[in-house]
């Protein structure tokens, strides 16, 4: 699902960006609504926004088998990059038990390459949240160190 979203400035570390990261998590809040979990029982919402401000959604989903399931945040870029689009301001990120708290969650090894595939090593911002009040920011390089990119094979995407 596709939204618009209204930005502001965010008061943090990450100034210099125009981010809204409580209207990012209460879009990954309500992607996490949709999450399928039948095994683990921990349910995931993200909210991907766009350089020209467009909010895609993601959520876990989870396969018997294990390996085909999918995270939130590369069901959000996968739905994005399928939809034409090739660059990224921020994503936000919720995750906790199906019937517990939102907890602090960083992304998988996997998404975080994926990340690295099209986003600003440097400074892309992932909001890691437990609600729109409380939340953490880390930038790519902070939760991906020494990452390896199409940089590394000297391709300029």
């Amino acid at each position: 699902m596709q939204t618009e979203s209204h930005i502001s400035n965010l008061s943090n570390r990450n100034m210099y960006m125009n981010i809204d990261a409580e209207v990012l998590i209460k879009e990954a809040i309500e992607a996490r609504k949709m999450a399928y979990t039948p095994y683990s029982h921990f349910k995931v919402g993200a909210a991907l926004l766009t350089a020209d401000g467009k909010i895609y959604r993601g959520c876990n989903i989870e396969n018997a088998g294990y390996t085909p399931s999918n995270c939130a945040e590369r069901t959000a870029f996968f739905k994005a990059v399928s939809e034409g689009e090739r660059s990224f301001a921020a994503i936000a990120i919720v995750a906790g038990p199906e019937n517990g708290d939102l907890v602090l969650t960083a992304p998988c090894g996997v998404c975080r390459q994926v990340m690295m595939e099209f986003c600003d090593y440097e400074t892309f911002p992932i909001i890691l949240g437990s609600s729109p009040k409380d939340y953490k920011i880390m930038t790519l390089k902070e939760i991906l160190p020494l990452g390896f990119g199409p940089k590394n094979l000297n391709i300029e995407l």
